[in-house]
């Protein structure tokens, strides 16, 4: 939402995350008289409610953020982050006005009255605890309490929101079944279908080059470097300011234009040249070093304990050299995995079409299949968690491509299902139901998240907002 709020000026912003951001919380201290403002100036604006400056002002001040902490994070935008919450929070009220939702002084008091912080060890309000309580926040009781039914306002409202969200019980126990159901499976190692790697020769290798020539060249880069470090700039093994001072100089140098020559001609350090490299995997670290970090033709940069100045002379793409045996290699596995790829599709294909039938899976597996269970949607010792889930959606006599947690891919048919017996006063039963009572309540709040995204037009008045942040300049 933050991203949302920044250089919009009187504009308009959606996607508000109001469920995530409404987290009710006593923020007390506040900044006293010395923090305020006369300025009645709109900073938003929500349909056709004004929040002025003077109620942003009240939102810190009840926040409990010092000023310091608004002055050291403005350019952190803090100001945007409080005028988020301030909204989302003008947001809530709204509702609650429009559900015509209210709460009497009694339900206040008796909420003050049961809250622990204002009891002695018998469980009986102190009065003296609450008293003390609002001195010791620089609060008056009549706005604690006003905070406080402004809070239970808001719980209402959700609570309202979320009424008769409870997942009836025959449904739980019908997705539980589903979920901890044991299928009955054949399955087979597809690696045993596939080409191997050294039957392929180099007609096959260089047709794959032909078809991805442009993918697979490579960028390489032709430069030169020095290795800084105390020893070699100032003669001596410390890090001392005197070093420091030297890099610094050399930075500003390059900052002004220095070519790289002039910059070392005075140093007796070796210059190290490099042609044609491109990460690849070996022990370079210098070279790696600069490869990944280079953002200028010459640049001074950190290595461990040494400076690397560089002067990157040349960048360019070129087609893989073949007559590289580590090259070779890298393609040659490429291939590989690419043959594997286009035969795991077919099967793929094939399924979806519903082309794929025990005939063939028969003749593809042969005596080689293996037998086992899988014995709820939670069990991955076979496959892993997405393949399980996927497998458990599917009917008795299908087929399916997975992986285990190796990534290995295996062709697997269902051939039955057993219903597992469960207990309901099992902790894994208790669990699920709590689950499902959560996700379905979570769902229902992000409904309403979007309802109130298109219920209310929000504007923002970013010259006031720029004022505000002046203010703590």
């Amino acid at each position: 939402m933050i991203e949302k709020l920044k250089n919009l000026g009187w504009k308009q912003f959606g996607g508000l995350v109001l469920i995530v951001i409404i987290i009710i919380a006593f923020g007390f201290g506040g900044f006293g008289g010395g923090f305020s403002t006369n300025n009645q100036n709109n900073i938003a604006k929500i349909n056709k409610t004004n929040v002025t400056t003077q109620d942003f002002m009240d939102y810190v001040n009840q926040s409990g953020i010092s000023a310091d902490a608004i002055r050291n994070n403005l350019d952190n935008n803090i100001i945007e982050e409080l005028l988020s919450g301030l909204i989302s929070t003008t947001l809530i009220d709204l509702e609650v006005k429009d559900f015509n939702i209210s709460i009497n002084e009694r339900t206040i008091l008796k909420t003050i009255k049961e809250n622990k912080n204002f009891q002695d060890e018998s469980g009986v309000f102190q009065r003296i605890k609450y008293e003390k309580f609002l001195l010791s926040n620089n609060m008056s009781a009549q706005m604690f309490e006003l905070k406080l039914k402004n809070r239970e306002l808001q719980k209402h409202l959700f609570d309202f929101i979320g009424a008769g969200t409870i997942t009836p019980n025959f449904l739980i126990d019908k997705k539980f079944e589903e979920n901890n159901k044991t299928l009955e499976i054949e399955y087979f190692d597809m690696e045993n279908l596939y080409k191997n790697k050294e039957n392929y020769n180099q007609a096959d290798i260089q047709k794959f080059i032909d078809e991805n020539r442009d993918q697979l060249k490579r960028e390489y880069i032709d430069f030169k470097y020095v290795i800084l470090n105390p020893k070699n700039l100032i003669g001596v093994d410390e890090f001392n300011q005197d070093f420091f001072n030297e890099i610094d100089k050399i930075e500003n140098n390059i900052s002004q234009g220095n070519t790289f020559n002039s910059l070392v001609e005075n140093l007796e350090i070796d210059i190290i040249e490099v042609n044609e490299f491109s990460p690849d995997g070996d022990e370079q670290q210098n070279e790696n070093l600069i490869f990944s970090k280079r953002s200028a033709k010459i640049d001074l940069i950190e290595s461990g304990d040494n400076f690397l100045l560089y002067n990157i002379e040349k960048e360019y793409n070129k087609a893989p050299d073949l007559n590289d045996e580590k090259i070779n290699s890298e393609i040659r596995e490429l291939v590989y995995q690419k043959g594997k790829f286009d035969f795991n599709r077919k099967i793929i294909e094939e399924i979806q079409d519903k082309k794929f039938d025990n005939t063939k899976f028969n003749e593809l597996v042969g005596y080689d299949r293996e037998y086992g269970s899988i014995n709820s949607v939670n069990d991955n010792k076979l496959f892993e968690t997405n393949s399980v889930k996927m497998l458990f959606a599917l009917p008795i006599n299908s087929f399916a491509l997975v992986n285990n947690s190796e990534n290995k891919v295996y062709l697997v048919k269902i051939t039955g299902s057993n219903i597992n017996l469960f207990n309901k006063e099992d902790e894994d039963y208790k669990n699920f139901a709590k689950n499902e009572f959560t996700n379905t309540r979570k769902s229902l709040l992000a409904a309403y998240d979007q309802l109130l995204t298109s219920k209310y037009q929000v504007q923002l008045n970013q010259k006031t907002i720029e004022r505000v942040k002046n203010y703590f300049k």
